[in-house]
């Protein structure tokens, strides 16, 4: 069985590919010649990770999942959210974001956050979506040099140290988006 997962990243890929059963093989965009930039216009997560997978199943003909991420911060009111990504600008600068938010965060005592990954599966016609949570809370500065995004100012609930200063291996076992590809495997054996 062939799914195109609506990604370039080739680490993520590489990631899910390593975690599905053998006789599910991932296609990148680039393998099924999906070149443009895929448009994330929705206002929800869940929004995102539906229009990416839609646009790939209308467009291309394929059985297809796509994920959006965000960090939700319960003193910012769930920003950045859907907007993680260019919380500080389009740049998408990760060192602009985590510097944003260090700054909004930095009188507030509740630094209460959540990472959510929604992916959207399109099977044969029809859509499921996983959701992952992890729950945890922003640091005061940043640590670690793994991850990306917000991981070197995140730190899960449960933990000392935060996502960037975890092995991929450890990080992999709790992450929202290890969660929602959890459910994804499972729903596809």
């Amino acid at each position: 069985m062939q799914l195109v997962f609506a990604s370039n990243n080739k680490n993520k890929i590489k990631e899910i590919q390593l975690l599905l059963p053998s006789h599910i093989q991932i296609l990148s965009l680039e393998d099924i010649g999906c070149l443009e930039d895929i448009p994330e216009t929705a206002d929800t997560i869940e929004g995102n990770a539906i229009l990416k997978a839609n646009y790939v199943s209308e467009k291309y003909g394929y059985n297809c999942f796509a994920d959006d991420t965000g960090l939700e911060v319960e003193a910012l009111n769930g920003e950045p959210g859907v907007y993680s990504a260019r919380y500080a600008g389009e740049q998408k600068d990760a060192e602009d974001n985590m510097d944003k938010l260090l700054y909004e965060l930095q009188n507030q005592a509740n630094r209460t956050a959540q990472f959510k990954t929604v992916i959207a599966l399109n099977l044969y016609g029809k859509q499921t979506l996983f959701v992952g949570i992890v729950k945890g809370k922003i640091t005061t500065e940043k640590k670690g040099d793994n991850g990306f995004g917000y991981d070197p100012v995140f730190v899960a609930e449960g933990y000392s140290k935060t996502f960037a200063e975890l092995s991929i291996e450890e990080k992999s076992g709790i992450s929202h988006r290890g969660l929602a590809i959890q459910k994804l495997i499972d729903f596809l054996k």
